[in-house]
């Protein structure tokens, strides 16, 4: 059976301490979703697809979607995706980021905006109160948890990674509140030098990314907006071989072209004859990387019945179904809806 991405349980029980302290029931929301709250207790590491069913559900009983994220206050259902299709025409993630920051100005509910700052060779997005919010940045974070911080800084580093459907790799991310005990998880999820007790919380990344066309459209963001918020917590594993590096490069998102061997060598700064001597010494090529990496990803997407097998062709990034049939065959040995009627199918919904 193919090893599911996983988020840290820890992210898990915060979450549902959030859910307790604003009053709801824990044990109806787990019964509902279909988790045995053994698994949260007993396991380190949590399946990233429950994981997002359970945000889904948490947004629908609470009614705000930016729950667990700095917001001040209810985001009403339905903000993030018109935020999306206001920004999905954009032409650079520079435009899509100051017109976030517009949207957030006026949508009901929330007082924090992110805030963009383009300066030489480096930018920075933070996070700032709206014009209408009466109340400082500081004044808000008063008190704030730093789980919450450090959530809605990874969601929008990958939304914006997303957007551009490649990894923006950040020099730094910077945060207010002293390092915690947890610093580890900190690294492998910002992938970056992390540093605490800044005067800041924000993510820094070279300027040129902001010049980058948005290459999602608004046929990718359908199939993106009904596996969200899946997409904005997966991280890459705790692991310091070439194979990782490669695979946080490639990223989750599979809807668009993959970087060639060429791309992620000059990422790495090595020769492609390098990177491939060096993925050969670990028993594996840029090829077979790939190649795993879409076939996790596909299972991952069709271990969710809520996603048509044409959903899942979408998100792969197949035109014509046909033709994510025959690779998914390829990968599995099954077609789709052979591998939905199969006995491993049955199995992960049981788990699931």
């Amino acid at each position: 059976m193919e090893r599911r991405i996983t988020v840290p349980a820890g992210y898990v029980r915060h979450l549902l301490q959030l859910v307790e302290e604003q009053g709801y029931s824990v044990d109806e929301l787990l019964h509902y979703v279909g988790i045995d709250p053994a698994e949260i207790d007993t396991q380190t590491e949590f399946p990233a697809d429950k994981f997002g069913l359970l945000y889904q559900r948490i947004y629908y009983i609470a009614q705000d979607e930016y729950f667990g994220m700095l917001s001040g206050g209810k985001v009403p259902n339905g903000t993030f995706r018109m935020m999306c299709h206001c920004l999905i025409h954009c032409t650079t993630l520079e435009k899509a980021i100051y017109r976030a920051s517009d949207f957030h100005e006026i949508c009901r509910g929330t007082q924090v905006k992110p805030f963009l700052v383009r300066k030489g060779r480096y930018a920075k997005v933070s996070f700032t109160t709206t014009d209408a919010s009466g109340v400082s940045m500081d004044e808000l974070l008063e008190g704030e948890s730093p789980a919450r911080i450090r959530t809605s800084l990874s969601m929008w580093h990958h939304f914006l990674c997303w957007l551009l459907g490649t990894r923006l790799d950040l020099k730094a991310a910077y945060f207010s509140f002293s390092e915690p005990d947890d610093v580890a998880q900190y690294k492998t999820l910002f992938q970056s030098e992390v540093k605490f007790d800044q005067h800041d919380n924000a993510m820094i990344f070279p300027a040129r990314y902001l010049d980058y066309p948005i290459v999602q459209t608004p046929e990718t963001l359908r199939s993106f907006l009904k596996t969200a918020p899946y997409q904005l917590i997966v991280m890459v594993d705790d692991d310091t071989s070439l194979k990782s590096q490669v695979v946080a490069l490639i990223g989750k998102d599979f809807s668009q072209e993959l970087p060639s061997a060429e791309d992620v060598a000059f990422r790495l700064h090595m020769s492609v004859s390098t990177l491939r001597r060096r993925l050969l010494e670990e028993d594996t090529s840029y090829q077979k990387i790939k190649d795993e990496c879409r076939k996790m990803a596909a299972l991952n997407y069709m271990n969710s019945p809520q996603l048509s097998i044409n959903d899942v062709a979408g998100l792969m990034g197949f035109d014509e179904p046909s033709a994510f049939f025959r690779s998914f065959k390829k990968w599995t040995g099954m077609t789709p809806g052979e591998y939905r009627r199969s006995d491993t199918y049955c199995q992960q919904l049981a788990n699931s």
